[in-house]
């Protein structure tokens, strides 16, 4: 089942979108907003899935999915948390700074709260009011949970994920160092995020979701050239549920928490950092992890970050080529 939002108010309208994205059908008799529906899961959740069953079959009145009119599917959410699940970026992070990287990173997740209340539609622009603040994509997954207790082992926090989806982190890189040296996180370096067109329940993604991790290439390209198609279901160090539980240590999660992997981030195939599309790698899902590559292999960065009328595509494509979650595509303009 695959659900959407339509822009309409603050927290948009909430439809079920067919499995090749093409058509939609509304779904306000059943809940007038997708958190509206996380909230009442139970009681809802058959309900959209027989809505969604008509869909296929046409037997509902439907009208054209546009992307480009979707909202984000949670415009705005209780929650933001975003982990960083792929340690081997991590790992290149603190090697091209010839910092040593602590034990506990490969045990312990990272995490930090983000900002929820706005998140950008798929085709919004990423506003960027001054180009020295280094803006960067981060082409990751995300999974909305429903309730989850306080304590939750990994397996309950398994049977909370709802919804699975895509986000394009946006980062303000050289914002960052002057905010951690404070010790107290990020605030300024993390502006809103954006939220592929539809997210999808973990049953209607088959054997693509298992044991926690969304498993295929996450495609990331800037201005039409490819730039990164890491699979998002190798190397992951932690997954969704190890994630879910690590926020839900000391405290409750309500339904509609937003949970990110982090950067997607894959080793090359001989074990070492990843290597450009161009040279017959993988690429990267983020423009810092190049430049940490850049910096480790060639003694400084040469990839320079986002400026203004740069386009930022992300999307996951199934066997057939057709795209599960629809498109991440903005363009990043002056505030």
């Amino acid at each position: 089942m695959k659900l959407a939002s339509l822009k309409h108010g603050r927290d948009g309208r909430l439809v079920v979108v067919s499995n090749d994205l093409n058509w939609y059908t509304d779904a306000f008799l059943i809940a007038p907003t997708l958190q509206a529906a996380l909230d009442d899961w139970e009681r809802c959740e058959p309900l959209l899935r027989a809505l969604a069953e008509s869909l296929e079959v046409g037997s509902v009145p439907r009208g054209r999915f546009h992307e480009r009119e979707a909202a984000a599917p949670l415009p705005r959410a209780y929650q933001w948390a975003d982990g960083s699940a792929y340690v081997n970026h991590v790992e290149l992070v603190r090697k091209a700074r010839n910092a040593e990287m602590p034990e506990t990173f490969w045990t312990d997740p990272l995490m930090y709260q983000g900002g929820s209340d706005g998140f950008l539609a798929p085709r919004d622009p990423v506003p960027l009011k001054d180009e020295a603040w280094g803006c960067d994509l981060e082409a990751e997954i995300v999974v909305v949970t429903g309730d989850v207790p306080l304590g939750a082992t990994r397996e309950e926090a398994l049977q909370s994920i709802r919804l699975v989806g895509l986000v394009n982190d946006v980062s303000l890189r050289n914002l960052i160092p002057g905010e951690l040296a404070k010790g107290f996180g990020f605030v300024q370096s993390k502006p809103a995020s954006a939220l592929s067109p539809v997210f999808v329940t973990p049953d209607a993604l088959g054997d693509r979701f298992k044991d926690g991790k969304l498993h295929g290439p996450l495609l990331v390209s800037i201005n039409g050239e490819e730039f990164g198609k890491a699979d998002a279901g190798v190397d992951m160090t932690f997954d969704f549920g190890t994630l879910i539980a690590h926020l839900a240590k000391t405290r409750a999660l309500c339904a509609g928490t937003v949970i990110g992997s982090g950067t997607v981030s894959n080793k090359d195939a001989d074990g070492g950092p990843g290597r450009p599309v161009n040279e017959g790698g993988l690429g990267y899902s983020c423009i810092a992890e190049v430049r940490m590559v850049e910096t480790i292999q060639q003694g400084a960065p040469k990839t320079g970050f986002l400026k203004h009328g740069d386009v930022v595509r992300i999307e996951m494509l199934d066997e057939k080529n057709h795209s599960i979650f629809g498109t991440i595509e903005q363009t990043v303009s002056p505030v």
